[in-house]
């Protein structure tokens, strides 16, 4: 028996290709949305007794697509299917995983309750989230992936002996030192502050990047405030051009496409895990997660161990 592969509406081309990396097609529904806005699910094929995997980010507009993947799993649960996964390579609400406030929610964690909800899902596999305590925040299995090798392959080329990799802001410190040392490199931290959800000011940089040729590492790109900032405090800081960018989720909402397109950035390394936007001119490449979550998924089917790939990663 092989596994089934779904795709949702938020990335049907990352799911078409994990399912030709399987040798598989993918498996046919129908979401139709009603006149008020309402989504109704329906598989147009069998279940029963199947072990079905559906692959959706929960990207922007992230209340759509959570809801879509969880009709869905409902249509694949009541037609009988034996066990369902949920394959999501961009986990939204991720930044929301404390409270700065005593009045605000917690929405990594009202995520994770929402995907546990009616025991539909048995498990949950996501990309290079934000921050690794949400795992936490699940009662069912979370198998944490990470595209980071993917990315450091395809940086490595470009990271000269006057390279410095950095840190956008101290959350992503750890992750810097991650891609610093397979790249025998030097790492810096950007100190920043948040104003608001798209702009953001910068204090100080640590470490040496005058004369450096910097690489930014961060999990996402979204509004492109954090990466916009840190550019100008390198640029300050005496930095050489050839700025590369390196982010494993690239969303480029909002302005994003206008705060990044004038700076000297040479290179923007992304994965799939969300659909570029069309259009984009910037000096973009994307990078497929289809062979990692392919790799995954026949493992999972199989009841093979994922520690030596989630390790590799």
């Amino acid at each position: 028996m092989t596994p089934k592969i779904f795709a949702g509406s938020a990335n049907e081309p990352l799911a078409e290709a994990v399912a030709a990396r399987l040798d598989l097609h993918l498996g046919s529904r129908e979401v139709h949305v009603f006149p008020d806005g309402e989504l109704q699910a329906e598989l147009r094929e069998s279940v029963r007794g199947e072990d079905i995997y559906f692959v959706q980010p929960t990207s922007p507009p992230a209340e759509k697509h959570l809801l879509e993947l969880l009709l869905l799993a409902d249509a694949a649960h009541r037609a009988g299917a034996a066990r369902l996964t949920a394959v999501i390579p961009y986990y939204g609400y991720a930044r929301q995983d404390r409270r700065a406030s005593g009045r605000e929610a917690v929405g990594a964690r009202l995520v994770a309750g929402v995907l546990e909800s009616g025991g539909l899902l048995e498990r949950v596999v996501t990309v290079d989230l934000h921050t690794a305590a949400i795992e936490g925040f699940f009662g069912i299995p979370l198998e944490h992936l990470s595209a980071v090798p993917m990315l450091l392959d395809s940086v490595r080329p470009y990271a000269g002996e006057d390279g410095v990799v950095v840190a956008p802001d101290m959350g992503a410190a750890e992750l810097a030192e991650r891609y610093a040392e397979p790249l025998e490199l030097p790492v810096a931290v950007i100190h920043k502050a948040r104003i608001s959800g798209s702009e953001v000011s910068v204090g100080s940089v640590t470490g040496e990047v005058q004369g450096r040729k910097p690489i930014i590492v961060d999990d996402m790109i979204d509004s492109g405030g954090t990466q916009r900032a840190a550019i100008d405090a390198l640029i300050e800081a005496g930095c050489e051009p050839g700025i590369m960018a390196v982010a494993s989720h690239g969303l480029f909402v909002g302005s994003a496409e206008e705060k990044l397109r004038d700076t000297p950035v040479e290179r923007i390394v992304v994965t799939d895990s969300v659909p570029p936007p069309e259009g984009l001119e910037l000096p973009l490449e994307v990078i497929s997660l289809a062979s990692l979550l392919a790799e995954t998924i026949d493992r999972l089917h199989n009841d093979r161990s994922l520690d030596e790939l989630i390790a590799h990663t």
